[in-house]
């Protein structure tokens, strides 16, 4: 079996290369798209592996536009903001191209518009369209009554296989072990509704249910998770008002962001954060929110922001000390119920901002408080300064100053032990061929900011010196030469490093875009970090280091078909090995109402330290790219129908097979075998 599905594999590869060497004559000539967002966010799933949560909520964002697409003749600032990929410079000079010209009436005119690259564009797509400038209603209650539009989301997910948490085990055994029973259906649910008016206003509601928790039966009667938001944009003076479940961004996150903090091959276009404010919270993570009311006032160039949130958090408590906060999400065993809602966390706080063209300047406050709990981590060396006590409050001042194709930009943020964290960074756009980014940043071993997200190779804002520096050049024509170093130390231990310890990350990639056929990329990644290494009666720091290579081609032998083959593989320490090999193949009908993927990959790694990401495509707000470890197969398919006008069906299959063991994964989430296979469904119903 083994043999076949290798040489099904290569198989793939090589008609996927002979469709790439043959001339098609029936492909367009306008720009061809290939969905490229998703490879873009795959690339920050191999960059930032513990902010997955993050990435989720990014994906959520992205999946949102890309199924409500945002009009060129009438989207604002503030929507284009919300485009990663896009720089405040493209994107005001995508808005001054539409003021001068009047409208836009072809997508293409993106290539007429300064410093507007073709990867930029490919990537930008599936985000925007041209169509006429819509007849506006102002947002009276009669108008929003009556010409909104509403969306709802069913999903539904499950794993084929009988799980140990799910087994049936003797009462005199759960009284002693608990926590090795699950208390729900083996099964994940959830319920979406949206509401949207122009971008005046937003409203909506979650529910969900994650496998093993309860849903109906003894334990609890509905679902694990609700969330609930109502946003108000544009009400005059008033420029958001945000009541619910929300997400505040102010500067570069040194005090809070809620939002995906840039990675090293993402920030030369994130660099300078530009998702200042509030935001609905329209995803299924159950923590990286605030509940409460946010509202912002503009008065003139002066924007002032004032937030308040009161919300129940899972922690372990014990005499009104809280030990550690729990940040999954899953109310799956009896030790789970006992962390629900155990704590409560108020936090309140504002901005003040101003805004012109040339400069952006603001000031940030924000107090958090536990309920008159105390946190108290336990006392190691290596977390000697993270935050202890009943309250801690941040200060901070942040600055974007624009001086033709330069900005310069940053945040200074003192926390309430008086330490500092500051990061600082140059933008340079010389031309649509050449970017450049220098980025500095120092968080002190002493800062503490509970809900700052910021840039660095810690998770956390603090114990933290580097320097960042990344190009990106593109000299001839379909042609793109990308890359960073980033160079960085930490002043104080570390969970595995015993002493102060440094580091350097490198990488470089090459990108050949030939737009009416194909897309080939080689992208080459090092990291060293200084870790602990045991010798003898001794444990002293030593240099731990990667390689990492990818290879990747994509085409579009047809209109209606792309073909994606990848190959990479990478190095641990020099003695550990992990390569995948994977082909995908995208298939739609002629007037787009049915897509369908397929994806098939064989991987062979020593350890889960050498793990590769699966680069499968997923289907609209499920965000899953599982990382294989081990020897084996993945085969997955997903397909997207409309079954109506306005009603459509989502459906992935996936299966993973490994040749190198007879039980799948440990504890409560152990399978017996070497197969698992899941199944995900999803209705969606627009009005």
């Amino acid at each position: 079996m083994k043999r076949l599905l290798i040489s099904l594999l290569i198989t793939l590869l090589i008609s996927c290369y002979n469709a790439y060497c043959q001339e098609i004559k029936t492909v367009e000539k306008e720009i061809e798209t290939v969905e490229k967002w998703q490879e873009y966010i795959e690339e920050l799933m191999e960059d930032e592996e513990e902010d997955s949560e993050r990435l989720e909520t990014l994906y959520n964002d992205l999946s949102e536009i890309a199924d409500n697409p945002f009009n060129l003749n009438t989207v604002t600032a503030e929507q284009l903001q919300r485009l990663p990929f896009l720089t405040e410079n493209q994107a005001n000079n995508i808005l001054t191209y539409r003021q001068r010209q009047n409208k836009f009436v072809s997508i293409y005119e993106l290539k007429n518009i300064p410093l507007m690259d073709i990867a930029t564009i490919q990537l930008v797509l599936p985000f925007l369209y041209v169509g006429e400038a819509e007849d506006y209603r102002k947002p009276t209650l009669k108008n929003i009554l009556n010409y909104g539009k509403n969306e709802l989301t069913l999903k539904y997910d499950r794993n084929l296989n009988s799980k140990s948490g799910y087994g049936d085990f003797a009462d005199s055994i759960l009284q002693k072990y608990p926590n090795r029973k699950y208390v729900g259906e083996p099964f994940y649910t959830s319920l979406r509704y949206n509401y949207t008016y122009y971008n005046n206003v937003q409203a909506g509601f979650i529910a969900e249910k994650d496998a093993g928790e309860a849903f109906m039966n003894s334990k609890h009667k509905g679902y694990d998770f609700y969330s609930a938001h109502l946003v108000l944009k544009d009400m005059g003076i008033v420029r958001t008002f945000v009541a619910g479940d929300y997400k505040i961004s102010f500067g570069q996150g040194l005090v809070v962001s809620n939002d995906f903090t840039p990675s090293r091959s993402s920030i030369l276009s994130q660099a300078e954060r530009r998702n200042n404010g509030f935001r609905r919270h329209y995803s299924t993570n159950e923590t990286n929110f605030f509940r409460g009311a946010a509202t912002t006032v503009s008065l003139g160039k002066i924007d002032v922001s004032a937030f308040y949130s009161y919300r129940y958090i899972d922690a372990s408590v014990n005499e009104g000390v809280i030990s550690s906060f729990k940040t999954d999400g899953l109310h799956r065993t009896e030790g789970d119920l006992s962390k629900k809602n155990a704590a409560s966390v108020q936090s309140y706080g504002g901005n003040v901002r101003y805004v012109s063209p040339q400069l952006l300047a603001g000031v940030t406050a924000m107090s958090t408080a536990f309920g008159g709990l105390s946190s108290e981590p336990s006392s190691e060396q290596y977390n000697m300064f993270y935050f202890r006590g009943k309250r801690n409050t941040n200060i901070s001042a942040d600055y974007s100053w624009r001086l033709n194709r330069m900005t310069f930009f940053g945040e200074t943020a003192m926390s309430q032990n008086n330490a500092i964290a500051t990061l600082n960074g140059l933008q340079w756009s010389v031309s649509t061929a050449l970017r450049a980014l220098i980025l500095y940043r120092n968080y002190s071993r002493h800062y503490q900011a509970l809900y700052g997200s910021a840039f660095g190779q810690n998770s956390g804002v603090n114990n933290e010196e580097g320097l960042y520096m990344s190009l990106q050049w593109a000299p001839i024509a379909y042609w793109r030469f990308s890359g960073y170093v980033d160079m960085f130390r930490f002043p104080w231990l570390k969970y595995d490093a015993d002493a102060p310890s440094s580091g350097k990350e490198y990488m470089l990639q090459t990108e050949y875009t030939r737009l009416k056929h194909s897309i080939i990329s080689i992208r080459y990644r090092y990291r060293m970090r200084e870790k602990n290494v045991t010798g003898g009666q001794e444990t002293v720091l030593e240099p731990s280091e990667q390689h990492r290579l990818r290879l990747q081609m994509t085409v579009k032998p047809t209109r209606h078909m792309t073909l994606r083959t990848t190959a990479e593989g990478n190095v641990n320490d020099g003695s550990k090995h992990g390569y995948l090999v994977s082909q995908n193949v995208g298939l739609e009908s002629k007037d787009a109402s049915l897509k369908t993927d397929l994806y098939l990959s064989y991987f062979n790694t020593d350890d889960y330290y050498t793990r590769i990401i699966s680069k499968e495509k997923n289907m609209l707000y499920t965000y899953y790219s599982p990382f294989l470890y081990g020897e084996g197969v993945r085969m997955a398919t997903v397909f997207n129908g409309n079954l109506h006008k306005r009603l459509y069906l989502s459906l992935k299959l996936a299966w993973t097979h490994y040749f190198d063991r007879n039980t799948i994964g440990s504890g409560t989430e152990a399978i017996a075998g070497k197969n698992k296979t899941d199944i995900t469904l999803q209705f969606r119903w627009k009005f």
